[in-house]
């Protein structure tokens, strides 16, 4: 995979930031445009579904990159435990990013949030509120639609779970979950709203952006999301589950300089709208306006746990996976 530009040189250029990416080049096109027109930085991009942390690895300190951007905490995991990383020194993050949102050691920072929710049939629930605990309650004995339980916007919501409870209650829930599903788990969020719509289950779980793109940006699959409701579902006596976009400052950059530059400006006003508005994401920003259909979910209350202690149980939490045959 070659490095390719995304943004013109401009006039004052002021060199260049080479960037890894798990999001679609699409999606972060805007913000690198607008960041090179702000800085003159030209930004330069590998865009992938998996395998930078593998890459920069094999790389070495010979690897070109200077930025990874992630779009889940596992994959911030990931590149940690890979040791391509190193600290992010920088009062901006400090002060920006909520601590919560912080690897403790400043390995990684948060850029922008989506939450792990319900998508409930408008004809068949009528309730407006549910619990992660209640999604084991026999009521919704063959009503639950979901992906993988290994995928990592799962993984992400049961070792939260853990986190929060313990392993052994987390896997007595995760068998209370399978015992109401649907059928196998199976395809993607999108899927899961599909299936909903097509009256193969009541609720379906997914992120929140999935079902703003449905609506907003997709004729085809808007039937989905018009037979659905979104629920923002909460831990009892807690908030509601949320996963991180982070970024990640290179080992071995090469532009180390501009890279905390293009971090620092991921957390500014400008960015921190775009993803908003772009990419139906939580702003990480206090302040910062969330995207019209995002706020029609009505106002989310985030869960107050660390991610980071979330992350310390992801590998309990595919452990109980496969326990319990959740994907079986």
């Amino acid at each position: 995979m070659v490095l390719s530009s995304l943004a013109t040189t401009s006039a004052f250029a002021q060199g260049e930031v080479n960037v890894y990416t798990y999001r679609e080049t699409k999606l972060i096109q805007p913000l690198f445009d607008a960041f090179t027109k702000d800085t003159g930085i030209k930004v330069n991009v590998v865009s992938a579904s998996s395998g930078l942390e593998q890459r920069m690895k094999a790389e070495g300190a010979s690897s070109p990159a200077d930025v990874l951007l992630t779009v889940d905490l596992g994959r911030l995991d990931d590149a940690v435990k890979a040791g391509v990383t190193q600290p992010i020194k920088s009062v901006a993050i400090d002060e920006i990013v909520p601590p919560q949102y912080r690897d403790p050691d400043g390995q990684w920072a948060g850029i922008s949030m989506r939450a792990r929710v319900i998508y409930a049939s408008k004809d068949r629930v009528k309730q407006d509120k549910i619990t992660y605990e209640e999604l084991a309650d026999p009521k919704w004995k063959g009503k639950i639609c979901i992906r993988s339980g290994q995928h990592i916007y799962n993984n992400g919501l049961f070792a939260a779970y853990a986190a929060k409870y313990g392993e052994a209650k987390a896997e007595e829930w995760l068998k209370g979950v399978k015992a109401n599903l649907a059928q196998k788990p199976s395809g993607g969020d999108r899927e899961a709203a599909r299936d909903v719509a097509a009256g193969k289950c009541d609720i379906g779980i997914g992120n929140t952006y999935y079902w703003a793109l449905m609506m907003n940006n997709d004729p085809e699959k808007k039937p989905w999301a018009e037979a659905t409701k979104v629920i923002l579902p909460t831990f009892e006596g807690g908030g509601t589950h949320v996963n991180l976009s982070g970024v990640l400052l290179a080992r071995h950059a090469p532009n180390k300089d501009n890279a905390v530059k293009l971090i620092e400006w991921l957390v500014g006003e400008k960015a921190q709208q775009i993803y908003a508005d772009s990419n139906y994401e939580y702003p990480i920003r206090a302040g910062v306006a969330v995207n019209p259909t995002i706020a029609g979910y009505g106002k989310l209350v985030a869960d107050p746990i660390p991610i980071a202690r979330i992350v310390a149980n992801r590998k309990s939490a595919a452990t109980l996976v496969d326990k319990v045959g959740f994907d079986n």
